[in-house]
């Protein structure tokens, strides 16, 4: 990435944790997809996780921890950087 997201690339650790804080997986970005016109990447992660946890944090890079209820880890949480 560029622009102020070098940090986010192919091999970026992704850490997902329990409400209390505690690392329940762990994983890494996949290679990146470019989409024309739009300045935008888009990069998946699998991480497996236990799936009986009320909430979920998920933390990619140095980025802060976003918070998923177990619905939306089930459906695939979507995450964000930029305006996008």
């Amino acid at each position: 990435g560029s622009g102020g997201y070098s940090d986010i690339s192919q091999g970026v650790a992704v850490r997902v944790s329990n409400s209390s804080g505690k690392t329940i997986g762990t994983g890494a970005l996949e290679e990146g997809i470019f989409i024309p016109g739009t300045g935008a990447c888009i990069f998946g992660f699998q991480v497996t996780v236990p799936d009986n946890i009320y909430s979920y944090g998920i933390t990619v890079s140095h980025r802060g921890t976003l918070q998923f209820s177990r619905s939306q880890m089930k459906s695939g949480p979507d995450l964000s950087l930029g305006t996008h």
